[in-house]
């Protein structure tokens, strides 16, 4: 039946609507059909209001202009799909189910959305050069702080209201940020800090300050109530040192200290899936650190000398070098510190792709 029919219409659509023999055989029949106009697809399908990024393989929006400035964070994220239509798949491209008849004649030009000035076009995380100073400069000898690549800082309440962008751009690659300390304080600064380093685009992770007189498993419970489990975030720290301004003066002897530790950090480790770093000091660390926790990541604390000096035979991760730095997007003095790797190891080490112990060199 159908082989009859087709041939007549060919046939009836030539003679009546004046068809060149150049004429689409499907528009013949659209042009001669009277009944309801059929729905036919053709290989060449109209450009959909969206485009993709060549360099992240990621959907743009055609249009900017509501565009939310932080759709692309440091970790590539997508703009939101819900502003696009849900691609129906065909034998050649996602078609979008409501196609406009102005697409048709007039395809819609596409733009990509504006990309995060703080990353790199491949989506990797952008190192920016340090630009700080210092107020109590040191001379540390043939390595410096200028001799590794990746800078950061470390914040708490008393840096007030930072200015993250601006920090960022002065050469704050990566922030750890002061979270809690014992079992029931929590600085006041800390969610705001947390929100707020992520959306400039600086690596951030969270610290706490052990408190000798506080059971260990409170005070890891504590933290983990306060600090969120992000897998984007660096590992969690564990700060151990004196403290005379503390109301527990009580030391214990090496073994307890670091059995306390062990019960913290393992906690920790189960929670949020990555190995804690040791934060230290040298006259904590000579007392009770020294020789142990070797497969462990450590960030030392040495403003007056190089690490391999006060800490020997230790590897690090992290160098705090100084105490008294200075920073535009801050007020007042700021800690600074170093990443041990190069750019490179810093790239792999943040994506998961190198471990701390390849990094300073165990491996």
């Amino acid at each position: 039946m159908r082989s009859k029919v087709v041939p007549s219409l060919l046939i009836g659509c030539l003679v009546l609507a004046g068809c060149s023999a150049r004429t689409n055989p499907i528009e013949a029949l659209q042009l001669g059909s009277k009944g309801a106009p059929q729905q036919v697809q053709t290989a060449a399908a109209p450009t959909p209001a969206v485009a993709v990024d060549e360099q992240t393989g990621s959907i743009a929006s055609a249009s900017t202009s509501g565009s939310d400035p932080q759709a692309l964070s440091w970790a590539g994220d997508t703009p939101n799909q819900a502003h696009f239509d849900t691609p129906q798949m065909t034998a050649g491209m996602p078609v979008p189910d409501q196609r406009p008849m102005a697409m048709l004649s007039s395809p819609i030009r596409a733009v990509l959305a504006p990309r995060d000035p703080t990353e790199r076009s491949n989506g990797r995380h952008r190192v920016f050069n340090q630009r700080f100073s210092d107020a109590k400069p040191i001379n540390f000898g043939k390595v410096t702080p200028k001799h590794h690549a990746v800078h950061g800082v470390d914040v708490s309440r008393w840096q007030g209201n930072i200015d993250w962008q601006t920090l960022r751009s002065q050469g704050a690659n990566f922030a750890y940020i002061k979270a809690t300390d014992g079992g029931d304080h929590l600085d006041p600064m800390f969610h705001t800090n947390w929100k707020r380093a992520k959306e400039a685009g600086v690596k951030r992770g969270a610290y706490h300050f052990f408190y000798w007189c506080r059971v260990a498993s409170e005070q890891a419970d504590w933290f983990i109530r306060n600090v969120p489990r992000d897998p984007d975030a660096l590992p969690p720290v564990i700060d151990v040192e004196y403290n005379g301004e503390s109301s527990c003066r009580f030391r214990l002897s090496p073994e307890k200290a670091r059995e306390k530790m062990q019960v913290f950090m393992d906690r920790l480790e189960r929670h949020y899936g990555k190995r804690p770093v040791i934060y230290t000091a040298p006259d904590f660390y000579k007392d009770n650190l020294r020789g142990h926790f070797l497969d462990y990541p450590f960030w030392l604390r040495s403003v007056a000398a190089h690490p391999s000096k006060v800490y020997p035979g230790r590897k690090w991760v992290f160098w705090q070098y100084s105490g008294s730095g200075l920073s535009q997007g801050v007020n007042g003095k700021i800690d600074l510190n170093v990443f041990y790797g190069s750019v490179a190891d810093w790239q792999n080490w943040v994506a998961g792709k190198k471990s701390w112990e390849r990094v300073a060199g165990l491996r």
